[in-house]
């Protein structure tokens, strides 16, 4: 399976909680991105400014959105943050934290729902407290924009032989616009399903035919119970 470290950029644009606002807003301007992580001088990631910390600022208060007898029961967190940023002057002050990471190690769909579900354009990938690169909606696209050449390659050298350990020579794939047809003989049941499983998983893949068989059918196989006080042995 793919992982965040084959798809995430190394050469990663940051800057530091005492940078001013107006050369964090010229770097996203410069570079055209949408966000660049803060660090400490460790490289450890303290948060994250983005184009929407900056337009919280730029908009001023009347743009902040407050819960209702506010004045009696207090600010939302949310609204408390962006007020505290109309007064932001450096990165520290302005951006959002705790930033939201992963790492390198972790599978391109678990990023992916990350993003998804936080509403998020960029994830800081931090391995051991410290930054090590940084992945974008645009790289986890890309992933899926793969030759079917790559995909095959991909089912037949992790699929079959890294994860599920596997001879791929035993299998005939063939991949015809991210439409792949896998062919072979396993011992058990259990083995030929978790195939077709597995391939569907591969980013880039839009369907999958497992044409697997199989000698031992192992999902009738009850587990044999023991009673612990029957010892064991002859009578």
């Amino acid at each position: 399976m793919l992982k965040v470290q084959d798809v995430m950029s190394q050469s990663v644009i940051t800057v530091g909680p005492g940078t001013p606002l107006k050369d964090v807003a010229g770097l996203l301007v410069d570079h055209r991105v949408s966000g660049v992580p803060v660090v400490d001088a460790a490289g450890a990631v303290l948060g994250v400014v983005s184009e929407a910390d900056l337009l919280i600022k730029e908009q001023g208060a009347e743009a902040i959105r407050h819960r209702r007898l506010a004045r009696f029961v207090g600010e939302s967190r949310e609204s408390r943050s962006q007020l505290a940023k109309l007064g932001a002057v450096t990165a520290g002050d302005a951006m959002t934290a705790p930033a939201v990471t992963i790492g390198s190690r972790r599978p391109i769909s678990e990023a992916a729902a990350v993003m998804t579900a936080r509403n998020l354009n960029r994830l800081p990938v931090v391995d051991d407290g410290r930054l090590v690169g940084i992945v974008t909606r645009a790289d986890l696209v890309r992933a899926y924009v793969r030759s079917d050449d790559e995909l095959a390659r991909t089912i037949r050298d992790e699929v079959l032989l890294h994860i599920l350990w596997l001879d791929p020579n035993h299998f005939g794939v063939v991949v015809t616009d991210g439409r792949v047809s896998i062919s072979g003989h396993v011992e058990r049941r259990s083995t030929a399903e978790m195939i077709g499983r597995t391939v569907s998983m591969v980013p880039g893949i839009v369907d999958v035919n497992a044409d697997v068989s199989w000698a031992v059918d192992d999902s009738r196989v009850e587990p044999v119970s023991v009673d612990p006080f029957v010892p064991f042995g002859p009578h």
